[in-house]
Order: structure tokens, then sequence, then C-alpha cells
């Protein structure tokens, strides 16, 4: 006997699924700023960790095509996809919760979708499988 799948929590998977993608694009898009234009990010003095742009650059870079791949993933319902996602947006969270410095508008506002994707997932990740 299958479980009825509830079309809000599907909604919410899916809604997770492109704001990992979305996540994904502006990790990427900011990680190309800081590679392609040394000077583009204040940098702050005192903070705890304290990379140089095209350090941050990179960063972003790599975890935004991590991100980018693990949200188109989530449209097939794959468990790994879903433990995929929640990782990343939690190491997209922490990076740039050390990133606030750089570009705190930016910064939070990923982290605060970073954490309704972690939600989404967590709550309602394994309603988007089709049922067997």
């Amino acid at each position: 006997m299958s479980q009825q799948r509830s079309g809000t929590a599907v909604g919410f998977t899916m809604f997770a699924a492109f704001m990992m993608i979305l996540i994904g694009s502006f990790h990427i898009i900011a990680g190309l700023a800081g590679i392609l234009e040394d000077e583009f990010y204040a940098v702050t003095p005192n903070w705890v960790l304290q990379f140089d742009a095209t350090t941050w650059g990179w960063i972003h870079l790599l975890a935004g095509i991590i991100v980018l791949l693990a949200g188109f993933s989530l449209f097939s319902g794959a468990v790994w996809a879903r433990t995929v996602g929640v990782i990343m947006a939690t190491v997209s969270a922490i990076a740039n919760f050390a990133w606030i410095p750089h570009y705190p508008f930016w910064a939070l506002t990923i982290i605060a979708i970073d954490v309704f994707v972690i939600w989404a997932l967590t709550v309602h990740g394994r309603d988007i499988v089709a049922d067997a």
C-alpha cells in the first residue's frame, strides 16, 4: 500500500530544487566576480576568515557548481541528491556567514534561502519520489 503524496510537500521540494539552482548560480556569479576582478569586493580588517577576493571567488565558484548540479538532481527525487542538497546548503550557509564582511546583504539573503532549502529537503524531500 502506497502513501498519498502531499501536493504541498512536493511543491516545497520542487521550490527547494529551484532555489538550489538559483543559489548555485548566485555562487557562480559571485565566484567569477572575485576571480576576474580581485578588487570587486571590499576587504574588512579583523575578521576570522581573512581570504583574499580570489580565494573567495574559487570557493564560491566550486560550491556553486556543486549546488547547481544537486539542484538539478533533486528533480529525480534521488536520496543522494537530497543528501547532497542538505550538505551543500549547510556548507553554503557557513561559507556565506564567513563572507558577510565582503558582501553582507548578498550573504544574508543566501543564508536565508539555504535555511529554507534545508527545511524543505529534510521535512518534505521524500515526497517528490513517485509511487512505485
